[in-house]
């Protein structure tokens, strides 16, 4: 557990051991929630598509099916 302090205009500093960890620089977006009295910090990540490569299995599908899919379409 660690300790910072809230600044001025209510900025608080998250300690570069933190940062490291959790691979956080400047202009890194986190989603803040507030849980019963406590604050929650959680990174967004960009998810990139070598990152979802393989995570629907294998098969085919055709190119209108994707098209279709993204264009909230029902996919047969």
């Amino acid at each position: 557990m660690l300790e910072v302090r809230v600044g001025k205009r209510g900025r608080i500093v998250i300690p570069s051991r933190v940062r490291k960890l959790l691979k956080l620089r400047e202009g890194s977006t986190l989603i803040m929630e507030v849980r019963g009295g406590r604050i929650l910090l959680t990174p967004k990540r960009k998810v990139s598509v070598d990152d979802l490569f393989g995570a629907a299995g294998v098969g085919e599908v055709e190119l209108e099916d994707v098209e279709g899919g993204l264009a909230g379409e029902e996919v047969r």
